[in-house]
């Protein structure tokens, strides 16, 4: 293994396993392993039945950060973000997705253009695939590309690299992991959930596929070693945004946004550590730039995890997901959830071709929302209507299962919190409302024809009933135990 000799910020000279002393190079690489749809579900994180030995080793030698918040809870406004260092709404890339891109606004560019200014090889990559490219899904228009290539293979001698490796577990459909399985059994289902044997066996396969996940990271830290690149990158590991699950990806609820992070650096300082505070996905390439010792443009919205300022709040939002139009704004303090919802008199669970053709317990729910079989908050989700605000005590709430909007002990609050939305509101939400109505059709054509192939290939007609939808989902995933 190597060893520091001496560290003089993040140039720094070692002592290889070979016993030959060698100087790196004066910038460190940086390098972002990114995961779809990600919970807060590593052992690292206090989730049991999961194995997940690389991500743990990972957060052995780093820090672990347990409140990172994605600023929008689906992938392209997402990842928007990620690569602008811009909160979607402020740049236009809010709805997901959109057939008419449009440029970036003013003198916004993605952040590897500040990278390569810096003199840094930047590179894209799919984690599972080595050698074809990354996830490239972004919400506005570009005429050349920002990536220089796969991985940072491509680079100079002596080049530092800005690299993003692209995994696309744990993203529906699930990839079962039959060396390790999970124990159903021994499953603890969130109670915004029925317990039943469908949610058992779709948890237990997501929780797979977060283990094929941690098999890929393993494989991307090797390939670190094995490249001798271990003592001077920075390695970010964290998922664009949280769970897909019925409650979860799409809303702004904290299991649609709470995600994983974790940064290990070279000098493994403060390796072990965990860190509580609240961090938004719009810091990390704030943060990013900041490490690599490239000031930070003034238009960027993030701000440095490091820099010892301390967020009092974080705030996400959901605008239009596929076909499904919707406008969701939400601020989240320590203790606090604040949602309003701009569309009250339309359900949460408004058709979604996505979300009804690949999440089983969708359906479950609605079966048993028909019998009256489900729990006061468990209902609640489906019902016909929404409130118009939502107020949780994540303290007594981590569930955020009971608004408290009408209860006169919250009435401060609820007052405190509806200012600070407003307030972020009216200084960062430049989306254009309503959207323009070709570009709504256009997305309602293209998901009633993937509805149809999606029908088509599972066998079944298109207006099949939820009670015979629910048949086949358990039988398919029986089948697939």
């Amino acid at each position: 293994m190597e060893q520091f000799i001496k560290t003089i910020g993040l140039g720094i000279t070692v002592l290889s396993s070979s016993g030959i002393v060698t100087t790196a190079q004066e910038k460190p690489n940086i390098l972002w392993i990114v995961a779809d749809d990600l919970g807060p579900d590593a052992g690292c994180f206090g989730t049991e039945n999961v194995r997940t030995p690389n991500i743990d080793k990972l957060a052995y030698d780093g820090i672990r950060f347990t409140q990172l918040h994605a600023v929008v809870p689906v992938c392209s406004p997402s990842r928007s973000s990620l690569i602008t260092g811009m909160y979607p709404v402020s740049v236009n890339c809010h709805q997901h997705r959109t057939r008419n891109k449009t440029a970036l606004p003013g003198t916004v560019l993605p952040v590897t253009e500040y990278f390569r200014q810096a003199g840094y090889y930047v590179s894209n990559g799919d984690g599972t695939r080595p050698g074809r490219p990354g996830k490239t899904d972004y919400n506005f228009a570009f005429d050349k590309p920002f990536f220089d290539g796969v991985d940072w293979s491509g680079r100079k001698q002596g080049q530092p690299f800005f690299a993003q490796m692209q995994i696309h577990f744990p993203h529906r459909p699930f990839k079962t992991d039959p060396v390790h399985p999970v124990n159903r059994q021994a499953l603890t289902i969130p109670p915004v959930y029925p317990d039943h044997p469908l949610t058992r066996e779709d948890w237990a396969q997501y929780l797979e596929s977060v283990q094929q996940v941690d098999h890929y990271v393993g494989r991307i830290m090797e390939r670190l070693e094995k490249d001798s690149l271990l003592h001077n990158t920075i390695v970010f590991f964290f998922g664009d945004q949280g769970r897909p699950m019925v409650r979860a990806k799409q809303f702004l609820y904290d299991e649609g946004t709470h995600t994983p992070l974790i940064i290990r650096f070279p000098d493994e300082r403060k390796a072990g550590s965990h860190v509580d505070d609240l961090l938004s996905t719009v810091d990390i390439p704030a943060t990013s730039l900041v490490l690599a010792g490239i000031s930070l443009p003034e238009h960027i919205q993030g701000q440095d995890i490091f820099s010892g300022n301390k967020r009092e709040y974080v705030f996400s939002s959901r605008d239009r997901m596929d076909e499904t139009v919707d406008r969701i704004r939400s601020v989240r303090n320590r203790r606090l959830k604040f949602i309003r919802n701009y569309y009250p008199a339309r359900p949460y669970t408004q058709f979604n071709t996505y979300k009804v053709t690949m999440y089983p317990v969708l359906t479950l729910m609605k079966v048993l929302y028909k019998r009256e079989k489900l729990t006061p908050g468990q209902a609640a989700f489906m019902s016909p209507v929404r409130p118009k605000e939502e107020l949780y005590d994540l303290t007594n709430d981590p569930f955020e299962m009971e608004n408290l909007s009408a209860d006169p002990d919250y009435a401060a609050d609820l007052e405190h919190m509806r200012r600070a939305l407003d307030e972020w509101v009216a200084r960062n939400d430049r989306g254009v409302y309503p959207e323009d109505r070709e570009e709504i059709d256009y997305w309602a054509k293209d998901a009633e024809q993937a509805f149809q192939k999606k029908m088509d290939s599972y066998q079944l007609p298109v207006d099949i009933s939820d009670e015979e939808f629910l048949r086949w989902w358990e039988g398919r995933l029986k089948a697939e135990q």
